[in-house]
């Protein structure tokens, strides 16, 4: 910069010395002077566009000097948050803070939470350490601090708060500022203790069961991941016959042969547990044995070896017993099926299979004895029951008893079955089945059959009964006789239907039943026919009949006592006439009411209006306050009543949807500006977010306004003082999206799903109050609109209810308007 600057004042210089000189030779003659004169301009020209140039040169290469030194002062600016982000976030994970301070004269800067220090709304009062401190831990810290400030001298003190709790507090000069951190030690001592008991926990743990593994009497053993052992315990040491751990381990004595351990490794390189019945060598004799290894994650596997050579001696000797008694069995005519303590089928004979018809390879699959009584009752081969899996689970419990047991099954088919079951010593039972179902099949069944019936007739509320083909009563029970009254000595004597009908039409004189009922007994096979009717007695009792044609040509009637059912749907009726006629009165006092109160309200908004707009004349500021303050309140009411109307025209059915193109941005200004003055009484800021993207859209434009002004207005009703209501619209497809949202209290999770009912109205905590209709009309408006409102809100967290509606654009016609509705 300097140098051009100095050029410039040497041409500038050089200019007047050229003047200068000619000036001086001016009297010489004419010519000379106008010649010196000009090569004095052409002398400052060329001067002046030389330092131009120079000039121009200098802004270009200081502009980019500059540019660099902002990109260097912004990366600084950006790494600098990035530690503050750092710095805010180990503050945070400790229970401590910070302290700065930066000049003699400045506030000190305090970051972290004093409140575990110097207790709750501490604030700048932390630094008062006599309050949180004994005397001489406050004097130490002080005198700690004033030397940092003075001198810079770094310090770390150990002190115990009047809590007697244990805090550091280190001090620095950091970047020319005297930072103090304090710190609460206690956390960090406790996290210690409480993970060295975890240790010693664990330890001990561990130890107890190598103890126990180790006091076992079958084998155990540890490998590492290359497969050699690591430990075994005694068990294992007397098995292989070494001197102790250390010598199995060092002398790699195995219990498995090789192609034992390399099947155990390739099990285990399967993901599974190597488990075998192997021969093998226990302390120089041979045996048997029950092998298994599995194998960690970590490489390490572990195994265990169970000596079962007496087990199998026993098991063979047993099998030996078991065939020769099975040829015995498999010879008798009698059914046998032995059962183990599992339940499973350990035996059957020829007999049993024959008896029950069961597949071979199903019996050869040992099944359990619940699992035979399935597939019996599934092919219905064992008596019924009504409750099938309480019946099973009583038989069942014949394997925890000692006694033996005798009975008698009646099978579907007709058989006869006697069952003896024995109880077997070593567990399980014995079962002998023995069919006797020659003997007096046909009669028991019929017996029981008749028996059934009549149980089941004598039992029920209705009248039963039946007549046969030659139109005489064949069975009655108990309440058919009740209910009309008819002798017993007459229903024993078998009567005809027409008798019947004239004695039971002395109870209900009136009826034409009882010629239906003698046509469709007694009469040709075209008038037997099923009918039903009500038949009321003398007595206002009221009767149910119904008559059914059976195959074998005679005819079942019943008869039910409705009498109570009829009464009270007689009240209910009554009632149900009267409750709309008191909802028609409401509805129309309602409407009378609302339309007699628009037009006297209408008025008062008129002229306080006129009002406030000085047609009558100037108002002072109070007389235009009052005149604002009448106006809200009329608008709010006119609003209510509007409501009012709604509803009555929803609950009437004859609301109907003016459908033409709407522009949400206008509609909601018309909203906001509505409500402006309840946000200026509260304080609160209006944020509107509408997507760019939302054009002209199918919809009626005064419902629509009406949802938004109600959802607006509880929105604000429920925001706190200086809150905040946001407002936003976005597209989703062939969706419109429009959320209202607070910060007020939130909605509880019990008042969510009433939240949408008429006459629902929950303050929640807030100076709101209504007669909770808006929200209902909110919800009835969007879905003629063929869309869904949803609520998003959690005590405390403030609510937002989302209107979803679809997204139609163009010009409204008809069938756009019947697309939408539908």
């Amino acid at each position: 910069m300097c140098a051009p600057v100095a050029f410039s004042i040497a041409a500038w210089a050089a200019a007047s010395t050229t003047a200068k000189a000619g000036a001086a030779s001016f009297g010489a003659d004419i010519m000379t002077s106008v010649e010196s004169r000009g090569v004095v301009a052409l002398s400052a020209f060329v001067a002046l566009a030389v330092f131009s140039t120079v000039t121009a040169i200098l802004y270009v290469r200081e502009r980019e000097n500059w540019q660099s030194r902002a990109d260097a002062y912004a990366n600084e600016i950006a790494r600098l948050r990035a530690e503050a982000d750092r710095a805010d976030l180990l503050l945070s994970g400790d229970t401590q803070f910070l302290v700065a301070w930066t000049g003699a004269d400045e506030e000190p800067l305090i970051e972290g939470d004093v409140s575990q220090f110097a207790g709750a709304g501490a604030g700048r009062r932390a630094l008062v350490f006599g309050t949180w401190l004994p005397p001489s831990d406050a004097k130490r810290v002080e005198d700690a601090i004033t030397r940092l400030r003075a001198d810079g001298e770094a310090f770390s003190l150990r002190l115990r708060s009047r809590a007697n709790a244990e805090i550091e507090a280190t001090g620095r000069v950091v970047a020319g500022r005297a930072i103090m951190r304090v710190r609460d030690l206690g956390e960090e001592r406790r996290l210690r203790r409480d993970a060295e008991a975890t240790r010693d926990a664990a330890q001990r743990e561990r130890d107890a069961m190598r103890n126990l593994i180790d006091a076992i009497p079958h084998p155990v053993w540890m490998r590492d991941d290359e497969r050699q052992l690591i430990w075994v315990n005694r068990a294992y040491v007397r098995a292989v016959e070494a001197t102790d751990v250390k010598d199995a381990i060092t002398r790699r004595l195995e219990l498995l042969d090789h192609r034992q351990r390399a099947e155990a490794e390739a099990r285990h390189a399967e993901g599974n547990i190597y488990a075998a019945r192997v021969p093998a060598v226990i302390a120089g004799r041979r045996a048997t044995i029950d092998a298994y290894e599995t194998a960690a994650h970590d490489g390490l596997s572990g195994g265990v070896a169970v000596d079962v050579s007496e087990i199998a001696a026993l098991r063979a000797d047993i099998e030996q017993q078991a065939k020769a008694h099975a040829l015995m069995l498999d010879q008798l005519p009698t059914a046998v099926a032995i059962f183990d303590q599992r339940q499973r089928l350990m035996f059957h004979n020829q007999a049993y299979r024959q008896l029950w018809s069961l597949d071979l390879s199903f019996l050869e699959s040992h099944p359990t004895e619940s699992e035979i009584l399935d597939r019996l009752r599934v092919e219905r081969m064992i008596p019924e029951h009504d409750d099938f899996r309480a019946w099973k689970n009583g038989w069942l419990q014949f394997y925890r008893t000692l006694e033996a047991r005798d009975q008698f099954w009646y099978l579907p088919d007709g058989r006869n079955v006697r069952i003896f079951a024995n109880p077997n010593p070593q567990g399980g039972i014995t079962y002998l089945f023995d069919d006797v179902s020659e003997r007096h099949a046909l009669e028991l069944r019929y017996n029981a059959l008749t028996r059934v019936q009549r149980e089941t007739l004598d039992m029920l509320k209705e009248g039963v009964a039946v007549f046969g083909p030659d139109g005489k009563l064949k069975l009655h029970n108990p309440a058919f006789a009740k209910i009309w009254d008819i002798p017993d000595a007459v229903l024993r004597l078998q009567p005809h239907v027409d008798d019947v009908a004239r004695i039971a039409a002395i109870q209900a004189p009136e009826s034409s039943f009882w010629t239906e009922m003698s046509s469709a007994v007694a009469g040709f096979a075209d008038q037997r026919l099923g009918a039903v009717a009500r038949v009321s007695r003398k007595d206002d009792g009221v009767i149910d009949c119904t008559i059914a044609p059976l195959p074998d040509g005679g005819t079942l009637i019943t008869f039910t006592d409705v009498t109570a059912s009829a009464r009270f749907e007689r009240a209910l009726t009554e009632r149900n006439e009267a409750l709309q006629r008191a909802h028609q009165l409401r509805s129309d006092f309602v409407q009378n009411m609302s339309y007699e109160l628009r037009s006297p309200l209408n008025v008062v908004i008129g002229y306080t209006q006129m009002l406030g707009d000085g047609i009558g004349g100037p108002l002072n500021p109070k007389q235009r306050g009052y005149a604002s303050h009448i106006l809200r309140a009329s608008n709010s009411l006119l609003a209510l009543i509007d409501n009012v109307l709604d509803l009555q025209s929803i609950d009437s059915g004859v609301v109907t949807l003016d459908l033409g193109p709407v522009d949400l941005k206008t509609n909601l200004d018309a909203v906001i500006e509505g409500v402006q003055d309840r946000l200026s009484d509260e304080n609160l800021r209006l944020d509107v977010s509408i997507a760019p993207d939302i054009g002209l859209f199918l919809a009626d434009a005064r419902r629509l306004r009406t949802v938004l002004y109600n959802l607006i207005s509880n929105a604000i009703g429920f925001s706190p003082a200086g809150g905040e209501v946001r407002v936003a619209a976005e597209r989703k497809g062939d969706e419109l999206t429009i959320s209202v949202s607070d910060q007020g209290p939130g909605i509880p999770e019990e008042a969510l799903a009433q939240i949408f009912d008429r006459f629902e109205h929950h303050p929640r905590g807030s100076k709101h109050r209504g007669v909770g209709i808006g929200l209902s009309i909110v919800r009835s408006f969007v879905e003629m609109h063929g869309g869904r409102v949803a609520i998003d809100s959690a005590p405390g967290a403030g609510a937002r209810f989302t209107c979803v509606i679809p997204y139609r654009e163009g010009e409204a016609n008809t069938d756009a308007a019947a697309r939408l509705l539908a």
